[in-house]
């Protein structure tokens, strides 16, 4: 029996290397780019970018490292184009060029500075890469957590190749990371605090809101460019009631439920390795800063909107996880810093990278909503007897008010039940039909007796899925 040999763990699927950062260097990571000479460029929180040459060696040690910028001011993105560098910076957008191939930046060119500061700690940038029409994405904290004290803090807004600043949405806290799923749809994390009652991950759609109104006022300035101010949320109420209320609000489309999946989410990723990553490919993966994990999301979308699940993926990083890089040759390099929040990895900085090792972990690989349950596929075949018991499986369902003040317990709890569990033909799937479905609820679902063919429990026995929609 499995219980009687070692069980194996995320380190076995997924194992992890750790980076030798030079001696006084304090590489609190905000980004990572990998160049197109084959090094990969990470920036600092402290406004410094260093290439690291050969990152994929089997070890990575401090003499790789080379500084190739500084003075910058907190880099949270980095992006490449025709051998440039782009850097969002906390107060613009900028171009860097090493023109004379001795691997330090000597042109520094401000692309954009339409989007203000004014000091306060909060005003984080966060930059996606390039979309497929060559502009930038920058998602504004707010000043503070409450309110919008320059223009366009509490925005996301594009920057064109031109240069020009798009206003694109509104209602935006405090982002943790910005990235494209395989497709092109952009998506951001937003963390707990006022209107947001837990962190999520949120489809930035031009033209919408994304649920603080904090930043509202600079509709004043945009000349229109997405519609006008929309109304305001009722404080007190639920995402899908104010959702159905008031069109320009796009809600969460995966709410991280607190605590047990985190409570600082951050950067994301897409594996885009096509399978050199193991068997998520397509599947977004986003870190959480204070549990120092990262975390697996599969989404659907179901009439028009994103909605979808979380899983936990894999935990131990040695410092407060920030941005993700998946590379096209299936590695995840990891960065981590612990300055102004405590993380549960110790460390006050880090640089990692995790490879798969080829060997395939039982795991829910999507779980898809259905009018009356949720079908589970799973990325080994079940064995029927467990998986096709009801007593293999509990679900609770909860959500959290949508209020001007910080945060909120999980609300609204129910319990239903599971009426059936039909395994398919070739194993890998299992539908389940559930006694009441929840709009508007996070789906918990925990498998502990489900165990594999081979039986094998399952790596992690949780899954969360937000259902903003109910299939028809």
């Amino acid at each position: 029996m499995a219980d009687e040999k070692k069980l194996p763990t995320e380190d076995d699927y997924y194992p992890l290397t750790t980076f030798e950062v030079p001696e006084n260097v304090v590489l609190e990571a905000g980004a990572f780019q990998l160049m197109p000479n084959g090094q990969l460029a990470v920036s600092s929180r402290r406004g410094e970018i260093w290439m690291i040459d050969q990152p994929f060696a089997k070890e990575v040690k401090a003499s790789q490292f080379k500084r190739f910028a500084h003075g910058l001011h907190e880099v949270l993105g980095l992006a490449e184009k025709d051998g440039s560098l782009f850097a969002t910076q906390r107060g613009e957008l900028t171009r860097i060029q090493d023109l004379d191939n001795d691997g330090r930046g000597d042109l520094f060119q401000t692309i954009n500075d339409g989007w203000e500061i004014n000091g306060d700690y909060h005003e984080y940038a966060f930059g996606s890469k390039f979309d497929k029409d060559g502009n930038l994405w920058v998602v504004l904290c707010l000043t503070g957590s409450f309110s919008s004290q320059v223009p366009y803090r509490g925005w996301c807004v594009r920057i064109t190749p031109d240069g020009e600043l798009l206003p694109t949405c509104s209602g935006i806290r405090s982002p943790g990371g910005i990235a494209a799923d395989a497709e092109g749809n952009m998506f951001y994390t937003d963390n707990q605090g006022p209107w947001n009652g837990t962190c999520s991950l949120k489809n930035l759609i031009p033209g919408k809101f994304m649920g603080h109104p904090g930043g509202n006022t600079w509709y004043d300035i945009t000349n229109g460019a997405i519609g006008s101010k929309p109304q305001e949320p009722e404080s007190g109420s639920r995402f899908v009631v104010e959702a159905d209320k008031i069109p320009e609000y796009e809600p969460p489309c995966i709410l991280f439920p607190y605590k047990k999946m985190g409570q600082s989410a951050s950067g994301i990723t897409c594996d885009t390795s096509h399978g050199k990553f193991g068997p998520f490919a397509k599947q977004m993966f986003v870190g959480d800063q204070t549990n120092s994990t990262v975390m697996r999301c599969y989404l659907e979308k179901i009439k028009g909107h994103f909605q979808g699940a979380c899983f936990p993926f894999r935990e131990g990083f040695g410092s407060g996880t920030l941005p993700l890089e998946m590379t096209e040759q299936g590695v995840m390099f990891v960065g981590g810093t612990n300055r102004g929040w405590g993380s549960r990895g110790t460390k006050p900085f880090a640089i990692e990278r995790l490879n798969w090792s080829g060997k395939v972990p039982f795991e829910v690989h999507e779980m898809h909503a259905l009018p009356d349950g949720f079908e589970l596929i799973f990325t080994e075949p079940v064995d029927p007897e467990t998986a096709g018991n009801t007593d293999s499986y509990s679900m609770t369902t909860y959500t959290y008010i949508y209020q001007a003040s910080y945060g909120s317990p999980e609300v609204d709890h129910t319990e239903p039940k599971i009426t059936s569990a039909t395994v398919s033909q070739d194993g890998k799937s299992v539908i389940l039909k559930i006694d009441k479905l929840q709009r508007g609820h996070v789906h918990e679902l925990h498998l502990d007796g489900v165990q594999s063919a081979k039986k094998l429990p399952l790596l992690h026995k949780e899954a969360y899925y937000t259902l903003n929609y109910i299939p028809e």
